[in-house]
Formats: C-alpha cells, sequence, structure tokens
C-alpha cells in the first residue's frame, strides 16, 4: 500500500488571486491499475495561468485534484505501451501519483507518450518541447507567419511560453523586443535569448521606451499580459498586422477569462478596423494533431544546435506547489514555472 499525497480544490476562486484557502493538502492510497492503465509517480509538475481560468470558471470542481500537466515514470503497467519505468509525458495533476490509460481524461488534446530522455532533459517535456513551446510555435510560426525584418514584440517575454516565442522569432529573422517586469529579465531577454532590446513594463516611461525599440512599428504582437501593456503596444500596431492572443495574465484576477477578451476586443476595436490587423485566438490544443511531430523535431534540433535555450524555475516539493503557483501569477518567476516532486532518474 502506497500512500498518494496531493493537493485538491478547497473552494471555487471567484475573484483575485490564489490565497490559502483555496487549496487543501490530503492523502490517499494509490490507485492499482485495472487492465489497460499504468500507474506512474510524478516527477515534475507544469505550473501555468490557465490552470487559475479553470479553477475560477468551474472545470475544477471542490475536491478535485488540481489539474496540472507533468513528466512521470511509470511504476506499475498493465497498459500495452507503457512499460515500467518508462519516463512519459501525463496529466497526475498536484499528486504524487495518478494513473494513465484507459478511463483517464486526457483533457482533450493531453496524450500521454513515452519520453526519450537522450532528447534533452525530460523537464523539457512539460516546458520548450512541451506545450509551452508548442504554444509559441504554433502562434508565431502558423498563425502570425513572421517574415525576415518584421518587428515582434512578445510580453512576458522570459516566462515559460514567452521565452520560446523571442527565439523563434529571432530564428526566423526578425528585429525582436521583449516586454518583461524587471531589469534583470530584460537582461536575460536580450544577453540569452537573443531579442534585440527589451523594456521593463514597470518603468515610469514605459511606453515611450517601447516606442523607441520598435522605431518601424510593430508587425507581430504575442500577448501574454493584456491591459497596460496591451494598451502601450496597441497605437504602434502596423497596418496589416497580426495578433496572437496567448493570454491576459494581468487579468486572471479580476472578472472571468470570456469577460476579459471581451474587454481586450473592445479596447483595440477602432486600431483593429482601421489597421486591418488580425487577431488570432490561440489554443495550443488545435495544433496538437497536425504540428506536434514537426514542432518536436525542429525545436529539438535547435535546443541541440545551441540555437534555442532555456530557463526553468524550479520549486522543490509538493509541498511547495500553492506558494510556487501564487508567485508565477504575480510575474515573480524567472522562466518556466516548474515544481520538482519526486527524484529524477536520469540525474542519477
Amino acid at each position: 500500500m502506497t500512500i498518494n499525497k496531493q493537493w485538491q480544490l478547497a473552494r471555487i476562486p471567484t475573484t483575485g488571486w490564489p490565497s490559502d484557502g483555496d487549496f487543501a493538502f490530503s492523502e490517499s492510497i494509490s490507485a492499482d491499475p485495472k487492465s489497460g492503465q499504468a500507474l506512474t509517480k510524478t516527477i515534475y509538475l507544469s505550473l501555468d495561468p490557465y490552470q487559475w481560468a479553470r479553477r475560477r470558471s468551474g472545470l475544477e470542481g471542490v475536491g478535485d485534484v488540481c489539474h496540472g500537466r507533468t513528466v512521470s515514470q511509470v511504476s506499475k503497467s498493465r497498459h500495452p505501451n507503457f512499460s515500467e519505468g518508462d519516463i512519459v509525458f501525463n496529466t497526475n495533476g498536484w499528486q504524487e501519483s495518478g494513473l494513465i490509460g484507459a478511463g483517464i481524461s486526457e483533457f482533450g488534446y493531453m496524450h500521454p507518450r513515452v519520453i526519450d530522455p537522450q532528447l534533452a532533459p525530460i523537464s523539457t517535456a512539460i516546458g520548450v518541447l512541451g506545450m509551452l513551446g508548442l504554444t509559441a510555435y504554433a502562434g508565431l510560426r502558423i498563425q502570425c507567419e513572421p517574415k525576415p525584418g518584421e518587428t515582434v514584440v512578445v510580453s512576458a517575454a522570459s516566462g515559460g511560453v514567452g521565452q520560446n516565442v523571442i527565439q523563434i522569432a529571432k530564428l526566423s529573422g526578425c528585429h525582436v523586443v521583449g516586454i518583461v517586469g524587471s531589469d534583470a529579465k530584460c537582461d536575460f531577454v536580450k544577453d540569452v535569448l537573443g531579442a534585440h532590446a527589451c523594456v521593463n513594463r514597470k518603468e515610469k516611461f514605459f511606453a515611450e521606451r517601447l516606442a523607441s525599440a520598435c522605431p518601424d512599428g510593430v508587425d507581430i504582437y504575442f500577448e501574454n499580459v493584456g491591459g497596460p501593456v496591451f494598451e502601450a503596444v496597441l497605437p504602434l500596431l502596423n497596418r496589416s498586422s497580426r495578433i496572437s492572443l496567448c493570454g491576459l495574465i494581468s487579468q486572471y484576477g479580476h472578472e472571468d477569462t470570456k469577460t476579459n477578451h471581451k474587454r481586450w476586443q473592445q479596447t483595440g476595436a477602432a486600431v483593429f478596423n482601421q489597421r486591418a490587423v488580425t487577431v488570432h485566438n490561440l489554443f495550443v490544443g488545435n495544433f496538437v494533431a497536425n504540428y506536434q511531430a514537426a514542432f518536436l523535431e525542429e525545436m529539438s534540433a535547435w535546443i541541440k544546435n545551441g540555437q534555442v535555450t532555456y530557463q526553468e524555475d524550479i520549486w522543490r516539493g509538493l509541498d511547495k506547489a500553492p506558494a510556487a503557483f501564487a508567485a508565477m501569477l504575480q510575474g515573480e518567476n524567472f522562466g518556466k514555472t516548474i515544481v520538482k516532486v519526486g527524484a529524477d532518474p536520469t540525474l542519477n
């Protein structure tokens, strides 16, 4: 008998940001896999802004294990495609172990798959080689189709998605400008990721600095933040510019997702119409079936060749998940936020 520690949703949050009363720590007995299932032990847990929107919208119910993408190891298998010892991408959520296979939700598109540890460190399967990397790839390369010489602006540029967009834009021959929340993050975006310019959104003259960094206007805007950041980008948009609307993290603690998107559209409507701006709503699940294989091949080559790097913000211990989650939503993370839940066997 094995004890499974987990975080459950204690209440449906209505407004604001995570607090101690939102999550409850509990223990249960690990399930035995049935035919067509495998039991996995969580190694790494991904924390992402969309998880807060899920909780506030009621997609997770009180008592549910908090959702999250994970890298895990198969400990017991009755599944034909997974063997004991396999390292897998799956969605155990905020707990030490979970099942994959028959009857277990894959949340529409988060299909479990075996990870090759020789390809890259296994934590990248929930970062640069996971849904975050595919989000960046799909939003920039597929939706916005960057051309050499165009100006690309990326908000939350040092975050899990943003850092990938910056580098893909640079590889596409674009003039790349990042927006972040500290001078240290600006240095990282320029010196490590290779952006041509980076602006701290907390500076007094942020809008003026951004305009100076984009002397030819903005052709592509990758939107992760919303609010005052979007309002500073809006007047800089060129005719026939494109926007990939990935997230509005600055608004997640206020109104519901639909209202946030509606207000964002209303704020930009006049400029969008006058300048024939194309807005693409980005949902990564729409790109898994047709683009994930090509993305993994191309991104793996970029990493191997040193053309793409990545930054991870790793917290150690499942007990740290709520604090790490709250810090990430407030922009205190530096890179992709990950909780190391169990031992990584590939590091031994």
